[in-house]
């Protein structure tokens, strides 16, 4: 697919303004009447089992920080793209491109499923977690089966044509996985490959002039989705108990709390003395 051009639009970040809330509502916590399982806390449980409890169990969550605003813009671009075809019911010039004899997928819960506050949803009988997520897109293969797609936006050297084995590419895999699991369970067929619409941002061109220049490339995912019932399982029993799991090995906010938590405790020993 050819070059094209989005404008951007900073925020002022100076007028970013966010009190950090470390109690949560009870409400919105594990057994909470508005808890659920979201893709993004199985895979926090992923990086980090301890981070998950203290979220999910005890109500207190890592600091948030804010939105990826350019990432968020591509995205919305991307959906407005799609959704021309998908009115039209004809394919988009990346499928064309790339060979995927299909065309994006018209649901009448599409917009729902769309929504980072309702999702895809299902009830996992077997540990009783309400699991959810809420996809990019989705297309239709001339099959009939369906295809999970999720919009990237970056800034990379080269043309990005494939998976890496980072944390963040691994990331994205049990992404797609999540969410092909839970269409299943909504009685969907859905293919084993899947595909990341990747922006890509130019850093060669000879000057910004209001714009930044991207490269969209599709980018096959092999989804799998085997680790996902065992996942639930292990959630389930961190969740129901009393004591708080080890951190996880790679995970930077453990590590910190600790060390905060000694030098202080050391201060107010001392001052104490």
């Amino acid at each position: 697919m050819g070059l094209f051009c989005c404008v951007v639009y900073f925020t002022n970040m100076t007028e970013y303004r966010k009190a950090y809330n470390p109690n949560r509502s009870a409400d919105w916590n594990y057994g909470g009447a508005k808890w659920r399982l979201s893709r993004s806390k199985i895979d926090l449980f992923h990086e980090c089992p301890r981070c998950f409890y203290l979220d999910n169990k005890l109500g207190t969550k890592r600091p948030s920080f804010p939105s990826f605003n350019l990432n968020i813009a591509v995205d919305e671009l991307f959906k407005k793209e799609f959704d021309v075809h998908r009115a039209e019911k004809t394919p988009h010039p990346v499928m064309v491109e790339y060979k995927i004899d299909a065309v994006p997928f018209a649901h009448e819960k599409l917009d729902v499923w769309r929504d980072n506050f309702a999702g895809i949803e299902t009830k996992h009988q077997a540990t009783g977690l309400t699991v959810c997520g809420a996809v990019d897109d989705i297309w239709l293969s001339k099959s009939g089966s369906l295809i999970i797609i999720d919009y990237k936006a970056t800034s990379k050297i080269g043309r990005i044509t494939e998976l890496s084995d980072s944390s963040w590419d691994q990331q994205y895999k049990r992404q797609l996985g999540v969410y092909s699991w839970l269409l299943q369970q909504n009685g969907f067929t859905v293919e084993d490959i899947g595909y990341l619409v990747y922006a890509n941002a130019s850093k060669d061109e000879p000057g910004f002039d209001n714009k930044l220049v991207f490269e969209t490339t599709l980018v096959p995912v092999e989804i799998e989705t085997d680790w996902i019932e065992s996942t639930l399982e292990n959630i389930k029993a961190c969740l129901e108990s009393n004591d708080f799991p080890a951190p996880g090995p790679l995970c930077e906010h453990c590590p910190y709390r600790e060390a905060a938590g000694k030098k202080l405790l050391a201060i107010h020993n001392a001052n104490k003395s």
